[in-house]
């Protein structure tokens, strides 16, 4: 069964006047891919997902396919609070050509650890042979997916990978204990992508790549290859880009950052809003700082 590693971004979803903007969700594609990212993961929590129509999710995954032209490999989010709902949305993802899927943990719910074991094992029946990355995030999802139920799901084929958003490099190496090699480990959380390689991880999926493809691949890659120094030459230098970018509710600061690189409009959906003017001043400071404005 085919895994993913490397550096991955969680892409934003680009709207203009209530509707999805295919043309600027293009360029975001391309600008990804020319950045070096090897993954592209639309329809997850910075892309709105839950804010778009089921229509609008499986155009956004058709789209990255399309666009990205098999130069990066594309996983479409299709998780949800119901099995059943997270079953079709895979089946959406599946039809669009795309790699693979994302799947959260049930968020509002709240299973317990043997009914999480269980959404993903119905999802994998009923989709065989497609690779499913699992996504534990708790500070979303109101649900911890413990380490040991992890390790029941390493009995699932499909579910190839876990993106792991604790940031909890104890967390990191328990699955690793627990799993070996059979589950890829992933990192959600952009502030400790060496940490968390040199504990056992594969690479990341990143909010912050949207903004710095480059400097997000140049990260994974030397933290992968060992050069120590360098990659965190790298992640000090994103420091601050990172904890900008989630200094409101993300996806808000990064679609402010994209619009301020001329790659998108700072549209929201609600109940998000719009950034607050000091915030937005500063991370304007921030990407002129790191050469990422033009002019």
């Amino acid at each position: 069964m085919k895994t993913f590693e490397g550096s991955m971004t969680a892409l934003a979803t680009p709207f203009r006047d209530g509707a999805f903007d295919e043309q600027a969700y293009r360029a975001l594609v391309r600008y990804q891919v020319e950045g070096g990212t090897s993954v592209l993961i639309p329809m997850g929590t910075t892309g709105e997902s839950v804010t778009m129509t089921s229509d609008e999710r499986a155009r956004a995954v058709k789209v990255a396919v399309e666009e990205s032209k098999g130069r990066a490999r594309v996983v479409g989010g299709a998780g949800s609070n119901s099995t059943a709902e997270a079953i079709e949305g895979v089946k959406r993802v599946r039809e669009t050509g795309a790699d693979g899927t994302l799947i959260v943990t049930p968020y509002y719910n709240k299973p317990t650890q043997a009914g999480l074991v269980e959404h993903f094992r119905a999802i994998a029946r009923a989709h065989p042979g497609f690779p499913i990355v699992a996504y534990n995030v708790p500070g979303r999802t109101g649900v911890d997916m413990l380490p040991e139920t992890v390790q029941r799901l390493c009995d699932i084929p499909e579910v190839v990978a876990i993106k792991e958003a604790t940031g909890n490099m104890f967390r990191a190496l328990e699955i690793l204990e627990k799993c070996g090699e059979r589950m890829t480990l992933l990192s959600g959380d952009d502030f400790t992508v060496l940490p968390f390689i040199a504990c056992g991880g594969k690479g990341v999926i990143s909010v912050s790549s949207n903004v710095a493809p480059r400097m997000m691949a140049d990260l994974v890659a030397l933290s992968r290859a060992g050069d120590i120094a360098k990659a965190r030459d790298i992640q000090v230098r994103m420091n601050n880009l990172h904890r900008l970018l989630f200094i409101e509710s993300s996806p808000i600061p990064v679609k402010w950052a994209l619009h301020l690189m001329g790659l998108f409009g700072p549209e929201v959906r609600l109940p998000l809003v719009p950034m607050t003017e000091t915030n937005a001043a500063k991370l304007q400071a921030e990407l002129r700082h790191l050469g990422l404005l033009k002019g």
